[in-house]
Formats: structure tokens, sequence, C-alpha cells
């Protein structure tokens, strides 16, 4: 699945599923760029780590939230690789638990803003890039959806597993609308997977709570995630678009 110093842009690539994606796509020979928010240092280990081990990468600052970031941070990645081949639409934010009857406005309008607007605002960039009928070569998107999306979420985050929903189905009609330009889109589900985001969510201790009733009796790993990511943005996946592929132990 080499990659040949093709480009990609991880959004949310500083730590957790981002990282491991960021990692494993350049030791397949991506060229990365590892988007963050906030945490520079992170962002700076993940591309130190990436740039020992004699690949490329470099670290670019943008919230997925903000137009004004998103079009800045493909700036910067045109600027710096001259092009774009694919995206991982990674970032994302959780909240504490809440029923849908405590939310308030701000909550709601924060999650959607962030893991709905800002994947589709990134794939709209990405497609002006790398769409045929734009001029592009083609490319692939990968967007990270939840198991959230398919159970609802009662009594924690119902607004969180909404809008992976939306993910899911942004991903199906993406993918339709740009199958014959040459980009295909796909989005990989994680289930309970071992990373900094339920400790973000108020629930540190969430992946020991749910260890057994997973069928595999185990949580998952951000690197078993980023191995179906790479999968669907190499060549070996390229007759799948409008796919979701579930990495979540069977639950």
């Amino acid at each position: 699945m080499t990659a040949d110093g093709k480009s990609l842009l991880v959004t949310g690539g500083s730590r957790g599923i981002g990282a491991a994606v960021s990692r494993l796509a350049a030791r397949q020979g991506w060229r990365v760029a590892v988007n963050y928010v906030r945490d520079q240092d992170a962002a700076g280990r993940v591309v130190a780590e990436i740039e020992q081990a004699g690949g490329e990468a470099f670290a670019v600052q943008g919230d997925v939230g903000s137009e004004a970031d998103v079009l800045s941070m493909f700036e910067a990645v045109d600027k710096r690789f001259g092009g774009l081949d694919g995206l991982v639409n990674n970032a994302g934010v959780v909240d504490v638990a809440s029923r849908v009857d405590e939310m308030s406005l701000q909550r709601i309008e924060r999650m959607l803003r962030i893991n709905v607007t800002g994947s589709i605002l990134c794939a709209r960039e990405a497609v002006r890039r790398m769409s045929t009928r734009h001029g592009g070569n083609g490319g692939a998107i990968v967007n990270l959806s939840s198991a959230a999306a398919t159970l609802g979420s009662p009594g924690l985050y119902v607004d969180y597993a909404a809008a992976k929903g939306a993910v899911d189905v942004f991903t199906l009609g993406l993918a339709k609308e740009v199958a014959a330009e040459g980009i295909r889109v796909n989005a990989v589900r994680p289930g309970i997977i071992d990373t900094e985001i339920h400790a973000s969510g108020g629930e540190p201790d969430r992946v020991a709570q749910m260890r057994d009733m997973l069928p595999m009796k185990r949580e998952g790993t951000a690197d078993e995630v980023a191995e179906a990511v790479i999968w669907l943005l190499s060549d070996a996946s390229s007759y799948t678009t409008g796919s979701v592929v579930s990495v979540t132990g069977g639950r």
C-alpha cells in the first residue's frame, strides 16, 4: 500500500486515532500534514516521530469549525506539498454525558459545527483540489464516524451520535457525487477505542467499564483503526467508495 510521496492532510492529527493515522500513513510513504487546534507540542511530537523514521510531515494549526482556519490550513498544505491526494476527516469533539433535555444550545451547536460542518468544509476544499473536474488527479477522503451513529447513545450524547450519523450520510452522498471525478469517499466507524476522547467527555474510565460488554472482551486501539483508514486511502481499496467500515470488535 505504498503511497510513493502522495500528500495527506489528517485533521486532529496530534493525538489518538489521528496521530496513529499520521504515523502509519508516513510509514506507507505519504507526506503528512498533521493538523492541530491548540496543542502544538503534541503535533510537534508526531511530526518529530515521522521525521525520525525517515518520513516527511509538518504541523498545521486550524480549527475545522472555522471556515477561515480551514482555508488557511489548506493553503498551508498547497504551499508545502503543492497539491493534495488524501484527506482524513478525523477532528471531532464529544461532551460530558447528558440527556437531550439537559443540553444547551451552545453545546449542540459546537457538536455539529466541529463534527459535521468541519468535515464538510474540509471535504469541500479537498474536492476543489483533487477532483478531475477542477483539474486535479483524483484522491481519497476518509471520514471518521462512530459506533454511536448506529447505537444512538441514549443518556450519554445523542447529539454526538446524531452528528456521526450525519457524517455517515454525508460520506454516502459525497461518494456518489464525485465518483466519476477520481475521488473515493469512505468512512471508518470506530467502537470503544482506548484514546483520550473518553476523558474529554468526562468518562476517563469508560473503556474499563465497557470492556466486559464487548463481544471480543477488549477495547480496540488507535493503531487498529488507523489500519482501516490507511487501507481506504490506498489503491488496495480502489473499487471501494461510499462504504462505512466498522472497527468495533463486533459491537
